[in-house]
This record gives C-alpha cells, sequence and structure tokens, in this order.
C-alpha cells in the first residue's frame, strides 16, 4: 500500500512538473509574439502616418523661424500635442516645448530630442513649398529657410508622439519629448538651445534616464542610418584675436607697427596647431580663421586688425592644447613684431558623445528597424550639436538618417540648394518609435 501510495505522488510530481514547464513556455511564446506584434504595429503605424508627417515637415518648411523666435512653430506643436492628450509644458527656453507621456506600467524615463529653429538663408530650391520667408539677424533683413533639416526633426517626432500615445497602455515607462530651440546658437547677448533647458531642468522632474536623437543628412542615402560609439562630432568653440600695432602712412611701414602683417603671421602660424602638434592619429581637429578686417584705405597702415575663427576637437584633452597654442601663437608673434594681441575663447558646444554601453544596447535596435546592410558606422565629423549638452548630463545616442535621393547629389547643409527626400522620414519615425519600446523592455526586465 506504502509503495503503491508513493509511486501514485511521484506520478503527481511528475504531472505538476511537466503543467509547468507547459505554463512557462505558453508564457514565454506569448511574451515573444506580443513582441512581435507590438513591432508590426510600429512598423504599420509608421507608413500610416507617412503622409501626415510630410505634410507636417511642408508647413514648417514653409515657415521657418530662427533661433528663439520659433513662437509660430511651437504653437504648431503645442497643438498637435494637446490633441493627443499628453501633459505639455510651453516656453521652456523661451521657446521650447516639452510633453510628458506616462506609460501604462512604471518603468525607465526616456527622451526624445527634435530641433526647431532655421537659418539666414535665402532658399532657392524648386520645391512648391518652399521659404520665402523674410526675417531679422544681427539687424539685417535675410531669408530664412530650414537648410539643415531641423523641419524633417520636428514632423519625425510628432509622428513619434502620435504612435506612441496611441500604444501607451504598452508602454512600461514614461516618454519626455523635447522640441528645442536655438540649436543653431541663440541670438548675440541671449541664451538659449539645449544647454538653457538643461539649466531649466528638462531632465528633471521626471529624471530622464537616457535620451535619443537623430539628424537628416542630405549625403546619406535614403534608409540608411549611420552612427558612431563614442564621439561622434566636434566641439566647437570660437576664438577672437586683436592684433593691435601702432598707425603710420603706408609708404614709411617703419614709423609705426603693422597689426596686417602680424595678423597674416598670426594666420599662418595658427595652421601649424593641427600639422605639427596634434597627434592625429587619435582623433581630428581643426583651426579656421573665418573672418578678418583692418584697415580704411591703400596707404594707411591701421592701428589694429580683428580676427575670428573656429576650434572643433573630438577630444577634450586636445581641445585644451588647442586652446593654449591658439593663445601662445597669437601673443607671441605679435610681440616679436612689436605689437600686442588679446585672444578670447568664447564658451562653446561639448563634444557629442554616444555613451558606449547604451550604443551597443540599441544598434540592435536599429538594425532590425532599417536592415543589418544598411545600418554602418561612420568616421567621426567636425560638425557641431548642442545635444551634447544632454549627453553631458545623462547617457545619449545621436544618430544619422538617410535623405540623399537614389543618383541624388548633396548640396550641403546651411546652403540655399539644401534639399531633403522625404521618403526618408518615415524610417526616422519607425526608428525612434523601436527605440524607446525596446529600451523599457530591455531594461524593465
Amino acid at each position: 500500500m506504502i509503495m503503491k501510495i508513493a509511486k501514485f505522488n511521484r506520478i503527481i510530481a511528475l504531472l505538476l512538473f511537466f503543467s509547468c514547464i507547459t505554463i512557462l513556455m505558453m508564457g514565454s511564446s506569448s511574451t515573444y509574439v506580443h513582441a512581435q506584434d507590438l513591432k508590426t504595429l510600429i512598423d504599420r503605424r509608421s507608413a500610416d502616418l507617412e503622409d501626415r508627417v510630410i505634410e507636417w515637415r511642408r508647413h514648417i518648411h514653409q515657415n521657418p523661424e530662427l533661433s528663439n523666435r520659433e513662437y509660430k512653430t511651437a504653437e504648431y506643436i503645442i497643438e498637435h500635442l494637446t490633441e493627443l492628450g499628453l501633459d505639455v509644458q510651453t516656453r521652456v527656453a523661451h521657446t521650447g516645448v516639452v510633453a510628458i507621456l506616462e506609460g501604462a506600467a512604471p518603468g525607465p524615463v526616456v527622451a526624445l530630442r527634435a530641433d526647431m529653429d532655421a537659418l539666414p538663408v535665402t532658399e532657392r530650391t524648386p520645391i512648391p513649398f518652399k521659404s520665402t520667408v523674410i526675417g531679422e539677424y544681427q539687424g539685417n533683413q535675410v531669408g530664412v529657410m530650414h537648410a539643415c533639416g531641423h523641419d524633417t526633426h520636428v514632423a519625425i517626432l510628432m509622428g513619434v508622439a502620435q504612435i506612441l500615445t496611441e500604444l501607451r497602455s504598452e508602454l512600461k515607462g514614461t516618454v519626455k519629448f523635447i522640441f528645442q530651440p536655438a540649436e543653431e546658437g541663440a541670438p548675440a547677448g541671449e541664451e538659449g538651445g539645449a544647454e538653457l533647458m538643461v539649466k531649466e531642468g528638462v531632465l528633471k522632474n521626471p529624471d530622464v534616464d537616457a535620451i535619443f536623437g537623430l539628424h537628416i543628412s542630405d549625403a546619406t542615402p535614403v534608409g540608411m542610418i549611420t552612427y558612431k560609439e563614442g564621439g561622434i562630432m566636434a566641439s566647437s568653440n570660437s576664438f577672437q584675436i586683436t592684433v593691435k600695432g601702432k598707425q603710420a602712412h603706408g609708404s614709411a611701414p617703419w614709423t609705426g607697427v603693422d597689426p596686417i602683417v602680424t595678423s597674416a603671421q598670426i594666420i599662418t602660424n595658427l595652421q601649424t596647431i593641427v600639422s605639427r602638434n596634434m597627434e592625429l592619429t587619435n582623433e581630428a581637429a581643426v583651426v579656421t580663421v573665418g573672418q578678418i578686417h583692418g584697415g580704411v584705405r591703400n596707404n594707411i597702415i591701421p592701428e589694429e586688425v580683428f580676427m575670428e575663427g573656429t576650434i572643433r576637437a573630438l577630444n577634450n584633452d586636445m581641445r585644451d592644447a588647442i586652446f593654449e597654442r591658439v593663445r601662445t601663437i597669437a601673443t607671441k608673434t605679435a610681440e616679436a613684431n612689436g605689437a600686442k594681441a588679446e585672444v578670447t575663447i568664447s564658451h562653446g558646444y561639448p563634444i557629442t558623445y554616444n555613451d558606449p554601453e547604451l550604443t551597443r544596447k540599441m544598434v540592435p535596435t536599429l538594425l532590425k528597424t532599417a536592415s543589418e546592410n544598411m545600418v554602418v558606422t561612420m568616421p567621426a565629423i567636425t560638425g557641431a550639436e548642442d545635444f551634447s549638452f544632454f549627453q553631458q548630463e545623462i547617457p545619449g545616442l545621436y544618430f544619422f538618417l538617410g535623405g540623399l535621393p537614389e543618383g541624388g547629389t548633396p548640396a550641403g547643409h546651411h546652403t540655399p540648394d539644401f534639399y531633403i527626400d522625404e521618403s526618408g522620414l518615415e524610417l526616422g519615425v519607425r526608428s525612434l518609435s523601436h527605440l524607446v519600446v525596446d529600451y523599457f523592455n530591455n531594461t524593465g526586465n
């Protein structure tokens, strides 16, 4: 009898064991199917919204606004976010807009950023929705154009906000949508951009765990995503040098101290910083003099000359070394000529630095979104981005989205002929949406 009971208990135990295994397998299969269904849903909704995203982009393109003056752009964004029922904050860093979406379950907080401002460029593309807007820049009347693609960034993020709001019940965390003004730099005498947003607490309440951003590229084929772990874009600092000499008649230069000749020597000597002082096998660097002013007529040696330029670096130690060399070369070259040089190096943008751990974690998401052969690593570029101010505070991933049509020739960013193939926007919507959902699921689990 005892043996029969023991045998019966073993049978019951085996049945319970296999029942548990079956339940676990069903649960695992259900989760997998659910994840696949969610991916399919995001992909389908991105395709459904494509025409509307393009419509938003064209409206913004026809109505561009300069840095810290994005009033109508902000209103356009606010209207959309309010219709979605999101908690919307306005006038952040002057004209910025922030919206918060709380998912059905608690979890990490992810921020997505799009920049809103246009440039003082007169558009000459043949598109029917080209900008004819005139604005004021540094006291001058100028054409205004989205010559860097910020209009596409805003439209993409508006689309992502709509999709993720529709998926609120599936989200395991909180999303903060950041529409940022003045990425191209605040007007003289004003603060702005990502730096001011950070100062005003955009990454707080709730505290953001990670941030994602993208930039359209007119040189990258549509359908392609490019990225780089670590430093992807350079720091940017401007420098100003005033060379003071002694005014004299042009026919008797020995009676004065020539700041023009001195400035010419300074400019030439500055070019040796990168070629002779920087370890270029480490990272790239740039020192460029962009403007020089001095003198009023052909036969007068002026009293002073002013020049201004930019410094780009992908390594903070190299950047600091360049600062020191610019000061030394300018002051000592002037001294050797009997002149004086005053050097000012202005506060600028930090290095745009993709957190290595976050990048490695999220690259699989980009691969499944754009397909493996369309997601490639890229070399660092010496352009700059104030997205870097967010990345100084929290881990961030910034990547480039293809906007070059097949067989097209890039006109170049910040030019009157800048052109983007709008068929690339849908991939931007999908990629940001998947990054959020996958980050939630991976981090939460």
